[in-house]
């Protein structure tokens, strides 16, 4: 039963019982003292930080349960109760100082008779809640300052450990040391960080003071705590194994000395390592119920607002994540028999039946994976999953890729579909952020949303192409498609991980489906399709721009193998496959050192993969869209807007499966990228002005054209994707330094580089000319000459355009533009389209000027909008117009056209 003092608020509605992080009424750390707690695991709040159904031994709902995270079989003993009497009068007076203010109602009238205006009472509670902030950033910081000193007791003891582990009398060996202590250095390295940068701002306090990029920074390190989380039953029941065997052991692990407080009277604690252990875990609950706090006394127009939401949304889908794991009541469903299942994994996937794509919501449980349909049912009326069919894991099997060469073959949508689809998505969003700045109708904005989410659901439905196949053994075969294989991975080894155990195949009789489909509504953990639409408003929008990525290098492989990385960035909700470094053969240690330019469009994570290579030609999958190369490990990470958005590079390390792959990013927005440099070597071609390159060379189409579309049509004609796919960010620097020096070597070095090298160059060249080569001054001619109806008009006006231009400038438009032809008669080969060139080259040709993007642009997604299908429509006339003479251009003053 837990204290009165825990208790302090009970009279209110409150979400869950967990104890408010303390906080004193100054910055002052609060003394610590030994005593003891209530309960070794209190409760952890929800996705939504309330309350969460539980289900019955039927397998029903029950409305009024709290949701709590324990770790099933590991319960602490109440001698290894942690102390935190200290901690509880912080929490005692943080929740009367709430209390005080909630009895207050902030939405009530002023009465006639207070001696206070609205404005002066506006101001009044302003100032209360950033003061209220104060205090809640002061006790935070307290209890951040107890639970580091704790980490670092927990830490004290790892060091001589090691040290004596490779003695010929070790205390532990390396591999229990790493079990009991995993993931302890790296969660306190990120709290030091965090205490010592949040330390200075609240001890010279200012109510402009900002921070909350660091509470981002901090939720967007919560992938620690799930590896922590993972492996603490482990930790502790090796930490108990170790004591049981080892008297020295045992003496350290009771007796763990915490140092106090700064300014505490007493210097230090004694603490078991059982109960440090379990410090971790209490504290990610703790973070959350904080930020609910801050928000509550942040004002909406401050700046951090929208930073603290966005922590608090992480925060809050990592608890959901964690209580899946962990919260039995929260996954469990028992059947009429008696047999217990959890729910393991759930997620929306694109199912390939009977020829057509549909969306299913597909459900994994511990012995059975069900695909379900949500049913369409009238407003009012209770949800509900209908049951496409089911496959008990014990009869689920992966099929070789000698099998899936007999299953029904991927209807691929073409790329300049989705990227049609895209831009109008893109149009969308511009136009319900001008109805919201414009304070437009809720009816035009629902309808526009309403028609966005139409073609997101298009999207996510016909973008996915990676086959995953399920086969069951009586015959049965199921096709998924995914746009991600880091996706279709995690599928695989989930499922994979659960027929490690002893599975026994069944039968569901009609009621046991009935009551399994019936809870999969509640115990569900996606709730919502992943599509952009289904954001709320103050949600992170994620990153508009550019982000330089250079793969280092990876270590931690046990044999040589023939390794390379693969680059996945989220893109309009769903994740998709965006660069691959080259094979690094024959090595434990690859040192690939390439670096790419990855295009973002509303991206909040990326994902590093790294594959073994497959030379088999035996097991080599007919179908493009199978990957068959082993992976041999995976891993993710936030993209921080505040780390990211630095002119400076960042180096960072991924972890997966023992293996770590070095890397380094920088990223550039959208506007940013609009600006064009000239370049500082005036004898240089990149940056330059092409009429002076042109003069310089006396030549019509500048030198660095000509090779590189010589080259392209020599060898790289019917590469597939040529000009789509990223070529490797240092080669293309290295030829540009080449043809910046007009080294004589240019040739030599152009036909051993890799041909989509060579055509990232030319993209370059013409991306980072001083202004785009349809020029700045008629971009609005073009934008208004391509929007006009009748055809006769539109081509007069688009060849008097062209005849505008300064003759270098005309001259290689012309020439490009029969080269891009040219590539588009290979389509059947190479896959590119003269829709998919338009939308490559189209952007780089014919751009805003600076000025005029800052006139327009009213978000960073903008971009991607209205002008840039423009922008692709104008280069897509040209190219399927007939041939185009310069000479005849020029002869003539009107250009009429023969469809008329």
């Amino acid at each position: 039963m837990r204290s009165p003092r825990h208790c302090r608020r009970a009279q209110k509605p409150c979400p869950t019982s967990t104890s408010r992080p303390p906080c004193p009424p100054s910055s002052a750390p609060v003394a610590r003292r030994a005593g003891t707690v209530s309960h070794p695991h209190p409760p952890m709040a929800s996705a939504q930080g309330g309350w969460r159904p539980g289900l019955s031994q039927a397998g029903l709902a029950q409305p009024c349960e709290p949701l709590t995270w324990s770790l099933v079989g590991s319960p602490l003993p109440p001698a290894a109760w942690p102390a935190m009497e200290e901690e509880e009068e912080a929490i005692g007076y943080l929740d009367k100082v709430l209390e005080d203010e909630d009895d207050s109602e902030p939405g009530t009238p002023t009465s006639p008779g207070s001696p206070f205006s609205a404005g002066e009472k506006g101001e009044r509670d302003a100032g209360k809640g950033l003061e209220m902030r104060k205090l809640v950033l002061s006790g935070f910081l307290a209890s951040e300052e107890i639970y580091i000193n704790q980490l670092e007791a927990l830490l004290l003891p790892m060091k001589p450990l090691k040290a004596t582990a490779t003695t010929s009398q070790p205390v532990l060996t390396l591999q229990q040391i790493e079990t009991i202590f995993y993931k302890i250095q790296d969660i306190y390295e990120i709290h030091k960080e965090f205490y010592d940068s949040l330390c200075p701002k609240v001890q010279q306090w200012d109510s402009n003071v900002t921070m909350g990029h660091l509470f981002q920074k901090l939720a967007s390190q919560l992938g620690v705590y799930k590896a922590f989380v993972d492996n603490y039953k482990i930790a502790l029941e090796t930490a108990e194994k170790c004591s049981q065997s080892n008297y020295q052991f045992q003496k350290i692990s009771e007796e763990l000395k915490v140092k106090g407080p700064k300014d505490s009277k007493e210097s230090h604690t004694s603490v078991t390592m059982e109960a440090l252990l379990y410090k971790p875990i209490d504290r990610v609950t703790r973070s959350t119920l904080v930020l609910h706090d801050l928000l509550k006394h942040t004002p909406a127009d401050h700046p951090d607002y929208p930073l603290l939401q966005d922590a608090l949304r992480i925060s809050q889908n990592f608890l959901s994540s964690i209580n899946e794991d962990i919260d039995p009541r929260r996954t469990a469903v028992t059947t009429p028999k008696g047999e217990t299942r959890q729910l393991v994994k759930d997620g929306f996937l694109v199912e390939l039946s009977e020829g057509s794509r549909k969306l299913r919501h597909v459900f994994l449980f511990t012995d059975v994976l069900l695909c379900a349909k949500l049913k369409k049912t009238a407003v009012g009326k209770h949800q509900q999953y209908d049951c496409k069919w089911y496959v008990p894991l014990a009869d689920l099997v992966f099929p070789s890729p000698e099998e899936s060469e007999h299953c029904p073959q991927v209807h691929v949508i073409p790329d300049h579909e989705l990227e049609d689809m895209k831009m109008k998505i893109s149009a969308i969003k511009s136009e319900v952020q001008k109805e919201k700045a414009n304070k437009g109708q809720s009816r035009a904005i629902e309808r526009l949303k309403k028609k966005m989410f139409e073609n997101e659901f298009w999207l996510l439905l016909n973008s996915p192409a990676i086959p995953f196949r399920i086969h069951n053994r009586n015959g049965k075969s199921y096709l998924f498609l995914l746009s991600s294989d880091y996706e279709r991975s995690e599928w695989r080894e989930a499922i994979q991980k659960l027929q490690k155990k002893d599975l026994q195949a069944f039968v569901l009789s009609s009621v046991e489906l009935q009551v399994l489909t019936g809870s999969c509504f509640k115990l569900r953990t996606v709730h919502n399709i992943p599509v952009t639409s289904n954001k709320d408003d103050d949600e992170s929008p994620g990153l508009y721009g550019f982000l330089h990525v250079i793969v280092h290098s990876a270590k931690g492989f046990k044999q040589s193998a023939n390794l390379y990385c693969t680059l996945e960035v989220d893109s309009f909700g769903y994740f998709v496959s965006k660069a691959k470094t080259r094979v690094f053969r024959d090595t434990t240690e690859p040192q690939w050192n390439e670096e790419f330019e990855i295009e973002l469009e509303g991206s909040q994570s990326l994902r590093i993969l790294c594959y073994e290579k497959c030379y088999d030609k035996t097991k080599l999958n007919k179908d493009n869209n199978e990957i068959v190369d082993k992976i041999m490990g995976k891993g993710q990470i936030q993209l921080d807007p505040q780390a990211v958005q630095t002119k400076n590079w960042h180096m960072d390390v991924i972890e997966m499966n023992g293996i770590k792959v070095e890397f380094s990013m920088k990223f550039t927005s959208r506007d940013m990228s609009l600006k064009r440099t000239p370049s500082k070597k005036q004898t240089g071609v990149f940056g330059v002005k092409i009429s002076v390159v042109t003069k310089r060379e006396r030549s019509k189409v500048p030198y660095i054209v000509r090779q590189c579309i010589e080259e392209v049509e020599k060898r790289g004609i019917e590469e597939v994707g040529i000009y789509r796919i990223s070529g490797v960010a240092t080669d293309i620097q290295a030829l540009k330094a080449v043809f910046d020096a007009n080294n004589k070597d240019i040739l030599v070095m152009l036909s051993d580089m890799d041909i989509n090298a060579i055509a990232g160059t030319l993209k370059l060249y013409f991306r980072e000319l001083p202004e785009p080569l349809l020029t700045d001054r008629l971009y609005p001619a073009f934008m208004e000459g391509i929007a006009l109806s009748d055809p006769a008009a539109k081509e007069n006006c688009m060849m008097h355009l062209l005849r505008s231009l300064p003759d270098p400038n005309l001259i290689t438009f012309l020439f490009l533009l029969e080269h891009l032809k040219r590539v588009a008669e290979k389509e059947p080969i190479n896959k590119m389209s003269l829709h998919n060139l338009a939308t490559v080259f189209g952007p780089t040709l014919l751009r805003p000027s600076e000025g005029e993007s800052k006139g327009h642009l009213t978000l960073a997604s903008d971009i991607w909008s209205h002008d840039v299908m423009a922008q692709v429509q104008v280069l897509l006339y040209y190219l399927q117009h007939p041939p185009i003479s310069f000479t005849e251009l020029k002869r003539n003053t009107l250009y009429f056209s023969t469809d008329v």
